[in-house]
């Protein structure tokens, strides 16, 4: 997954708390980097162009959630590239001040995906759930009421943050719960065309033309070129206009991938690669259907 900017990099950005679980995948990803919080995705991507940090770690679907709202619409005003992407396994754990058991516990706060990921433990010790803004945040929240009837669900970083102990670890209901960041920076940093996989993300808008969505992908059928993600969102309010957002497997370059290009830019009114970058190696472990 390095790149040079990756290697090269000493501050990275992330959306969340000290403790959430974009600044673990930011450990991850880039442990030789201070990873700085931001407090929206807008104030992460900013830090990048305002060159307060070097890169930014966004999070941009996950396994059991689907996309990540408004990352697909911030993206292309981003002014930023996708230089990497890291896959983080998403593990929570229930959490509580210092001398607290687990039968102490009444009411658990955290962010509402968080506690939805974790209904079977909550349903089983008969907890209130609390939903709370953000996982990190919540865990900060249990060690300033210093309750020991009251729980949080977050990461073990943020247990280790706020000095909270682990009631019961790896709550979640789901052990495939994966979140896919995207790393970003102020310049493009192309993987090499070397033979290694890679993926090419881009958007793109259609013509206003009859079966245009289904003329631009044949290219990629035509040429065997996998495309692993197109989700579309509109824009700008109007049901009329659309943009696609896309993942392929193979680098500009390739030859194959160089003609489907070609033949969806016929297509299309606008297209705008936003990155070239090593295929993160949880990829070739991903379950099929």
């Amino acid at each position: 997954m390095t790149t040079s900017l990756i290697s090269q990099a000493r501050r990275v950005a992330f959306q969340g708390e000290p403790g959430a679980y974009a600044n673990l995948a930011a450990r991850e990803a880039l442990p030789q980097a201070e990873a700085v919080p931001r407090p929206t995705f807008e104030d992460a991507i900013q830090a990048v162009r305002d060159g307060e940090t070097d890169l930014a770690i966004i999070p941009i679907e996950n396994s059991l959630h689907g996309r990540i709202a408004d990352i697909h619409h911030l993206l292309p005003e981003a002014g930023l590239y996708i230089v990497g992407e890291h896959f983080h396994r998403v593990r929570h754990q229930l959490l509580g001040v210092k001398g607290a058991r687990l039968a102490d516990i009444k009411t658990v706060f955290s962010q509402g995906p968080a506690l939805g990921q974790c209904r079977n433990v909550i349903r089983e010790l008969k907890l209130k759930a609390q939903i709370w803004h953000d996982t990190a945040g919540s865990a900060r929240h249990i060690a300033e009421l210093q309750d020991k009837s009251v729980a949080a669900i977050a990461s073990s970083l943020a247990g280790e943050f706020y000095g909270l102990d682990v009631l019961k670890a790896d709550v979640e209901d789901a052990t495939h719960n994966m979140t896919r960041f995207l790393i970003m920076a102020r310049e493009p940093d192309d993987a090499p065309h070397n033979g290694d996989p890679v993926v090419t993300t881009f958007i793109f808008r259609v013509r206003n033309v009859p079966a245009a969505l289904y003329k631009a992908m044949g290219g990629f059928a035509t040429n065997s070129v996998n495309m692993t993600k197109l989700e579309s969102y509109q824009l700008g309010g109007s049901f009329n206009a659309t943009q696609f957002y896309a993942d392929i497997e193979g680098h500009p370059e390739d030859r194959l991938v160089r003609l489907a290009l070609e033949e969806l830019q016929f297509f299309t009114t606008k297209l705008t690669i936003l990155g070239v970058y090593p295929a993160h190696p949880f990829r070739k472990d991903m379950p099929g259907i």
